[in-house]
């Protein structure tokens, strides 16, 4: 069984019908008048004869133009399918086997084949590297550009349920006394009976929700009492209230630890 030559055309892994004429013992002309036949069958039921057998020429040793076909692995399937015994084994055998080889080699990245090769080949990678380099610069300099660190105010308007104002103090490194103070003093709310309480033209804005709490006097007498908390409205409110006196918040400093 002689060795078959499996040629790559275009990503498509060809053998010559010559070679399979000399391994199967057949004369190349009786080789093609059974693919004729192959072919006219493909053709009358729709199959795509050129996934099989592609015609082609070449050359004789006296210079004429002789008909001939490339044959793909299937081509080479139905081949087989034809043949029996030993010789169909080996045959079989040998042009899997060639058709597996190439396939393997098709997967593998080409070596360099002496040092001036390898340079070149180095060359083009680092070349390659630069370019995925300064992509990912772009791309992450688009990325700063279309979205912005997250401020403060983006977090408010994503937050909800309401907070008290010690939790909102936090924000701006104050206290909720210091806080409180800020407010009553820009007019924004005032103190009544231990509950700081909306000014009117703040009040009916949404700012606030006042909650009752269950306590106990000293006396041992129970009580209630009610406690401001401020919803993400207020919280907004306050943060334009603070941001007219310079105050703001800790996460949208540039030196927050200065």
């Amino acid at each position: 069984m002689s060795q078959l030559n499996i040629v790559n055309n275009q990503g498509k892994l060809l053998a010559d019908s010559r070679d399979i004429a000399t391994m199967i013992g057949k004369q190349h002309k009786h080789l093609l008048r059974d693919i004729d036949g192959y072919m006219s069958v493909l053709i009358e039921s729709n199959f795509g004869p050129n996934d099989f057998f592609i015609e082609t020429t070449y050359k004789d040793s006296i210079g004429r133009t002789l008909k001939r076909y490339d044959i793909t692995k299937l081509g080479c399937d139905m081949v087989a399918n034809k043949m029996t015994g030993q010789k169909g084994v080996l045959f079989t055998a040998t042009y899997v086997s060639r058709f597996a080889e190439m396939e393997r080699k098709l997967a593998l990245p080409a070596l360099p084949l002496n040092y001036k090769e390898a340079l070149v080949a180095l060359v083009e990678q680092v070349d390659m590297n630069e370019k995925l380099h300064t992509q990912n610069v772009l791309l992450e300099q688009k990325v700063s550009e279309y979205e912005p660190k997250v401020t403060y105010v983006d977090r408010i308007l994503k937050s909800k349920g309401t907070m008290t104002i010690t939790q909102i103090a936090k924000d701006y490194d104050l206290t909720g006394p210091a806080l409180n103070k800020i407010l009553h003093e820009e007019k924004v709310q005032y103190k009544q009976n231990r509950q700081w309480l909306l000014y009117a033209n703040h009040m009916n804005k949404g700012y606030t929700r006042s909650e009752t709490i269950d306590i106990t006097r000293s006396n041992g007498d129970p009580d209630v009492t009610l406690n401001t908390r401020w919803t993400q409205e207020g919280r907004l409110f306050i943060h334009k209230v603070l941001s007219k006196r310079g105050i703001i918040p800790y996460m949208d400093r540039e030196n927050p630890g200065a």
